[in-house]
């Protein structure tokens, strides 16, 4: 690989063992807040890091750029990855974050989320969902979590549900599956994997109609049936997914309500078979 296809931190972390104690200071302090360098200028950083701006200079020359914007620029574009690495800063590690920026930070990511979402689109894909042949939820990483829960939920009031892939399963032994009576609900949050335009586009061969959930970073999809971005700011570095988390509640009420009376019997049934079985 070389130094072009490196991303940013790669070329830092690598250079590491060979750099000076002021400019590893400046390395390890890039390493931790890799976001400062695509938000501020050199002398900035230099203040920052606690480190002469010549030492900055010397340091961006070492990992191989022309000069500080370059660098800024590449970090910029890594940034674009989603990686949590860049949403910390180094006033974030001063003290602790105050509860109440987080809770408000989680009203407006709902705010804006669901200001974005109509009711006919809701209800729409409920509809969808529980008219489908086969409804498939799919995520990985982060998004397998949200995944296997609106599965879970879902089951309250649908009986041919699969969350994939599952343990030592691959998406093609699911995927040749899929027809067009089918609904698929991916979940395509931050950090997305590498085959998923693939999956996409697999998804859209098929016939089957699409519910993409992403972050509010993702550019709407025109192939989906719905695409229901969810914003995920944070104050930390870590994303908030309250959004996404009240859209699969959202979602799964709307089905039951839906349903009407062969949704409240299924729902009975699952209780009755708890009880007996005195699994709960």
């Amino acid at each position: 690989m070389n130094a072009k296809e490196r991303s940013f931190l790669t070329r830092v972390r690598d250079l590491l063992p060979e750099l000076h104690p002021a400019e590893r200071r400046l390395g390890d302090f890039v390493c931790d807040f890799p976001g400062e360098i695509a938000s501020y200028s050199a002398q900035e950083l230099a203040a920052l890091a606690h480190v002469s701006k010549a030492t900055v200079s010397r340091f961006i020359q070492r990992l191989g750029y022309e000069n500080y914007e370059a660098a800024r620029r590449h970090a910029r574009a890594d940034k674009q990855t989603g990686s949590r690495l860049f949403l910390a800063t180094a006033t974030d590690s001063a003290g602790e974050q105050l509860v109440a920026a987080h809770v408000a930070q989680g009203v407006a990511n709902l705010e804006a989320t669901f200001l974005a979402i109509a009711e006919s689109q809701i209800n729409a894909a409920s509809e969808a969902i529980l008219k489908a042949r086969k409804v498939w939820v799919i995520g990985f990483r982060a998004s397998h979590s949200f995944a296997t829960y609106l599965q879970w939920q879902l089951t309250q009031v649908i009986e041919n549900i699969a969350a994939i892939p599952g343990g030592g399963q691959t998406m093609g032994e699911h995927l040749v599956s899929l027809s067009d009576e089918d609904v698929v609900i991916v979940f395509g949050l931050r950090r997305r994997i590498a085959l998923m335009d693939s999956l996409l586009a697999q998804v859209e061969k098929s016939g089957a109609k699409l519910l993409y959930i992403t972050d509010e970073g993702v550019p709407f999809l025109s192939q989906a049936e719905w695409h229901f971005r969810c914003q995920t700011l944070a104050p930390g570095p870590l994303f908030n997914h309250v959004s996404v988390m009240a859209l699969c509640h959202l979602l799964t009420t709307r089905c039951i309500e839906i349903a009407g009376v062969a949704g409240r019997n299924r729902l009975r049934g699952i209780e009755a078979l708890n009880d007996a079985l005195e699994e709960l």
